[in-house]
């Protein structure tokens, strides 16, 4: 089988890359392009006949057939490091640079090339074994992963089999609203260290690929959860929760389009109320959590029908592909087993032992995290949906903290930042770090608006002057003169004229039209260019408007 890939691997001429300094020189690096071949390998075997399952059942069969079954659904998660360097040698990562620009020895796996480990790899390790309410294993070690592919130099992957450096935790999170709301709590078996293998880039024909090493010893933490989970909603909550948490800890950007956050899928079936595991199915090409929850749904439905029909022979442990375009799973290839891999101790690298003076230095350093930020919000009186909104980005977390740290009231604060703060950053395609208002003045204007000094709509044009162009609320108010009207006489003046130019309207409304009182608040606000006071002004204008002509 080896002969046969290595005879359809094609060298490209060897390139310098001048921005590469260190090795500029010294080191060439390859590009290596493998052909498409008839032959095919024991892994890659022909798979027999699909059942034909529509990317679009019908929904009240399926939901009939489905009924009689339960879904059980585990998923693996591959949580790429925010560290400077990678995994085992001191070559920078930057996801987009050109490939094999960030590449040494170590990760090409020339001969006599030695890992070091990187102690940040560790650390973040902790974190996220912490977070998760893990047990913590002080001694561990590193293993080989033994495995032959294209985009992996070495022929083995360095990783963690028997003592993963965290197992047996936990994690909670808040289903949405529109979802039925609901608290999930979910197991974690074990989070363990590894390092990334290099990525394949496919010609638009298919007939070769090329091999970019820069991803190749990337850290990555992997994260496998206990198969607690039920339906394609609470998988992608899950992973949600997942990347919100590892963001929250600074351990990783968690972005689904770079891969730094990448989710493979176990699903399988089972009749309501059988305690035995039925045949799992992995899923792989998972780039959204919407794309996660519509491929469980569609596996789910595809076993469901297979079983219904006396088919379950037909449901092989295997890896299977989600194509977007055509909504459905589709087969890649037979599922290697653990003995295939052929793990052994790593001999390149010694243990990794641990203090627990350190791991408490560790646990000290860790932020409020996304549910225990939910759970203060909640005792704030806040809503749930306020709660899910407010704390689903740390940024934004950050800013609606800030504010009521101030003094803001705190449903007026999640309001504004919910309502025209979110509207404006999704407009202009901005994060809320990128606009000009801070929190101390958008405490400002809340505070402005409701002593009374400035109209709810005055306000308004204040705030998108602020997130626009920055500066403050005083200032503003006081270069355009926008302090509200509060005196009696003057409003009072501004209503006998609107309604001593309107006499057609004022008679209309006497007559039984009433609807037209916002027609003369309307004209009076638009006199008082937005500044008299609302209350004021609509108790004159009521006793006006009703007086005996």
């Amino acid at each position: 089988m080896t002969s046969a890939i290595f005879r359809s691997i094609q060298m490209l001429p060897f390139c310098y890359h001048t921005t590469t300094a260190l090795f500029r020189r010294k080191n060439r690096i390859l590009f290596c392009t493998m052909k498409s071949t008839q032959a095919q390998s024991a892994t890659q075997e022909k798979p027999p006949a699909q059942i034909k399952v529509s990317s679009h059942p019908n929904a009240r069969a399926i939901d009939k057939i489905s009924k009689d079954y339960e879904a059980v659904i585990g998923i693996e998660t591959h949580v790429q490091l925010s560290t400077l360097t990678k995994a085992f040698c001191s070559c920078p990562y930057n996801y987009g640079s050109p490939p094999n620009t960030s590449v040494c020895p170590v990760c090409m796996g020339l001969p006599g090339a030695l890992p070091v480990l990187n102690s940040k790899v560790i650390e973040c390790a902790l974190k996220v074994g912490l977070a998760l309410n893990c047990k913590l294993s002080l001694n561990s070690k590193f293993d080989r992963k033994q495995y032959f592919y294209p985009d992996l130099p070495k022929g083995y992957q360095i990783s963690q089999f028997d003592i993963p450096i965290a197992t047996g935790g936990y994690i909670d999170l808040d289903l949405p609203l529109e979802y039925g709301g609901g608290h999930r709590k979910f197991g974690i078996t074990r989070v363990h260290m590894e390092e990334d293998a290099g990525k394949l880039l496919h010609s638009e024909s298919g007939s070769y690929s090329q091999v970019d090493l820069n991803r190749a010893g990337v850290p990555l933490l992997e994260i496998v959860s206990e198969p607690d989970m039920r339906t394609g909603i609470e998988a992608a909550e899950y992973a949600a929760e997942l990347q919100r948490l590892v963001r929250y800890l600074g351990v990783s950007n968690g972005n689904m389009q770079e891969g730094s956050l990448r989710c493979d899928v176990n699903v399988s079936i089972r009749p309501i109320g059988q305690l035995e595991f039925g045949t799992k199915v992995e899923i792989k090409n998972l780039n959204s959590f919407s794309s996660m929850g519509r491929a469980i749904d569609f596996e789910i439905a595809r076993q469901a029908l297979l079983l219904s029909q006396g088919r379950g022979d037909e449901i092989v442990q295997e890896t299977r592909l989600w194509e977007e375009g055509g909504q459905k799973t589709v087969t890649m290839r037979k599922k290697e087993g653990l003995a295939d891999y052929r793990y052994f101790p790593e001999p390149d690298l010694p243990g990794v032992s641990l203090t627990q003076e350190f791991v408490d230095s560790i646990h000290t350093s860790l932020p409020e995290l996304p549910e225990m930020k939910r759970r203060r919000y909640e005792q704030m009186g806040l809503s749930m949906q306020d709660v899910l909104f407010l704390a689903n980005d740390i940024n934004v977390a950050d800013f609606f903290d800030a504010t009521i740290a101030k003094g803001s009231d705190v449903k007026l604060a999640a309001n504004w930042i919910m309502g025209d703060i979110a509207a404006y950053m999704k407009n202009e395609k901005l994060t809320i770090n990128e606009i000009k208002i801070t929190p101390q003045e958008l405490s400002e204007l809340i505070g402005s608006i409701k002593s009374g000094t400035i109209s709810g709509k005055i306000g308004k044009e204040i705030l998108f002057e602020l997130l626009a162009k920055g500066g403050t609320v005083k200032g503003i108010i006081k270069e355009k003169d926008l302090v509200q009207i509060v005196d009696p006489a003057e409003i009072e003046k501004m209503v006998d004229t609107v309604l001593s130019e309107n006499p057609k309207q004022l008679e209309q409304y006497r007559g039984g039209k009433t609807k037209l009182q916002g027609f003369f608040a309307g004209q009076i606000m638009k006199m008082s260019k937005g500044k008299a006071n609302p209350g004021i002004l609509n108790k004159i204008l009521l006793e006006k408007l009703n007086a005996k002509s």
